[in-house]
């Protein structure tokens, strides 16, 4: 059966619901190409199915809530939208949770949890001291994990940040390429400097780098130390040993906490070494204070192409 649905986004520029040249508007209408879709000055016109017209409605007023706050719709904004919608077990979770979905807000930027994956980092990161965030490529999993660190030091929760990365390369060799150890190393602690550098200027961060209030080291350096009164985010944790992943747990001190976020479908240790990340559920499932918090295709954040990328990659290993 099917329905019609007028929407009106009076107040709003056009442009910012429709997209520079209609992009958010095109990529709407390739998602949901069974409902018929006329914009029409302020209004968008919606006939299709009751169902999917409902599914549609809400996505255009989570944009609306965004346009109305920020005065902007990302691209990326309407990628996890449409995750969301199109995502048949969160299909009634398409609801915008307003301030309770930010993080860490500064002077230049404010960042929100924006998949249901993400929340659930926030929520368990808040009632955990350790939380294990696992999934594929562009789910957010160590922005969030910066931003919640970022959250807790700025709340005076903990004293300093360390962030820790495996020098493990994907089909590289850290040898061969130039420079000292500290020019070796920078392109796999980069995304982790990335982040920190939305969240603090760069001046700040020069100046918590330097009074080593935010370490970014490799995970090997980690090694003898104890972390008290410390949040420590252990990235790309699918290429850490089992060896490797029982040092840096153990390196907690009084408190402090940790989140390890990793990717299993990426690991790159030798053939030889287990990953540390695939083996934690079953060794740490069952201690009070450790959470295991498990993102999907659903949560990508990314362009909409990394999701049906992911899609692709699982129908091939299926078979």
């Amino acid at each position: 059966m099917n329905t019609e649905k007028i929407i009106d986004i009076q107040g709003i520029e056009p442009v910012i619901i429709f997209g520079p040249y209609d992009s958010l508007l095109k990529k709407i209408r390739s998602e949901f190409s069974d409902i018929q879709i006329t914009a029409r000055g302020t209004q968008i016109v919606l006939r299709g199915g009751i169902e999917e017209v409902e599914l549609l409605e809400k996505v255009f007023s989570e944009m609306m809530i965004l346009a109305n706050k920020h005065g902007e719709v990302l691209d990326n904004d309407l990628n996890a939208l449409i995750n969301l919608a199109l995502s048949p077990a969160k299909r009634q979770k398409v609801v915008h949770n307003g301030d309770n979905d930010i993080i860490v807000a500064t002077s230049d930027l404010t960042v929100r949890a924006r998949t249901d994956g993400q929340r659930r980092m926030v929520a368990e990161a808040s009632s955990n001291d350790i939380v294990f965030a696992i999934g594929p490529a562009g789910t957010g999993k160590t922005y969030t994990a910066v931003a919640i660190a970022v959250a807790a030091w700025k709340a005076k929760r903990v004293k300093r940040i360390v962030l820790a990365r495996p020098a493990v390369e994907a089909g590289e060799n850290l040898g061969f390429l130039p420079g000292d150890l500290a020019q070796k190393i920078d392109p796999y602690l980069r995304p982790l400097y990335d982040a920190l550098q939305d969240m603090l200027t760069v001046e700040k961060l020069k100046t918590l780098t330097e009074q080593r209030v935010i370490e970014i080291v490799p995970l090997a350096y980690m090694r003898g130390r104890t972390m008290s009164n410390s949040f420590i985010i252990l990235d790309e944790a699918q290429n850490a040993s089992n060896k490797q992943m029982k040092m840096c747990l153990t390196r907690l001190g009084v408190n402090s906490k940790a989140i390890i976020t990793g990717d299993v479908t990426q690991i790159d240790l030798p053939k030889e070494f287990d990953s540390g990340l695939t083996n934690s559920p079953t060794i740490l499932n069952d201690i009070k204070g450790i959470s295991f918090v498990y993102l999907d295709k659903t949560d990508v954040v990314r362009h909409k192409l990394v999701r049906d990328i992911i899609n692709a990659y699982e129908i091939h290993e299926q078979k």
